[in-house]
């Protein structure tokens, strides 16, 4: 079973979660909304985690940060989609009231989000942990510069063009399924 872990003011019911479940199978992938807090989310991924038989990971943006901090722990393959690295820093320019994409549903983000961010940031990533890392050089939200610097040590998939939602995203199920060694639905 696939958790698919989303990014910053997204929801579980984007295109790349319905592009895994499509594939996958729409029973192998969970893809929750997440509570707005970083803290809050974590908990929620860790009680995913030890509800279901989790087997693999796929985050994207924010969801790649969250993702990385699970792993810390869990050890699972997973695959990072445009993942950002220290968003504390990067959203802070973004403080105040904001909007989740999909259903307009309000949230704050406000000093006390930063510092919860800037608590779950590793210094690094370790040899026991098994990454793909997708980027795109077209990210216009993110440097894809600073993950390739930070997953140095893992599996890179650097692309010319693209965006931040990782344009051509269903391209790549092939690939993410060979490398996590998991079969799309029969």
């Amino acid at each position: 079973m696939i958790l698919y872990i989303h990014g910053f003011a997204s929801c579980g019911w984007g295109a790349k979660s319905l592009a895994l479940r499509q594939f996958f199978g729409i029973h192998q992938v969970i893809a929750p909304d997440l509570p707005f807090r970083p803290n809050a989310a974590v908990r929620r991924l860790e009680g995913l985690l030890r509800r279901y038989p989790v087997s693999a990971l796929v985050g994207a943006s924010l969801g790649a940060f969250y993702a990385t901090w699970l792993n810390q722990d869990k050890r699972l393959p997973t695959v990072l989609i445009n993942p950002v690295v220290r968003p504390h820093e990067k959203l802070a320019a973004h403080t105040g009231r904001q909007a989740r994409w999909c259903d307009q549903m309000p949230f704050e983000v406000s000093q006390d989000w930063l510092v919860e961010l800037a608590a779950l940031q590793r210094p690094s990533t370790d040899g026991a942990e098994r990454y793909l890392v997708l980027l795109q050089k077209g990210d216009e939200v993110l440097d894809y510069r600073e993950a390739a610097a930070f997953y140095r040590d893992q599996t890179l998939a650097i692309e010319d063009g693209g965006d931040h939602r990782f344009a051509g995203f269903a391209d790549h199920l092939e690939r993410i399924a060979g490398w996590l060694g998991v079969p799309a639905a029969g």
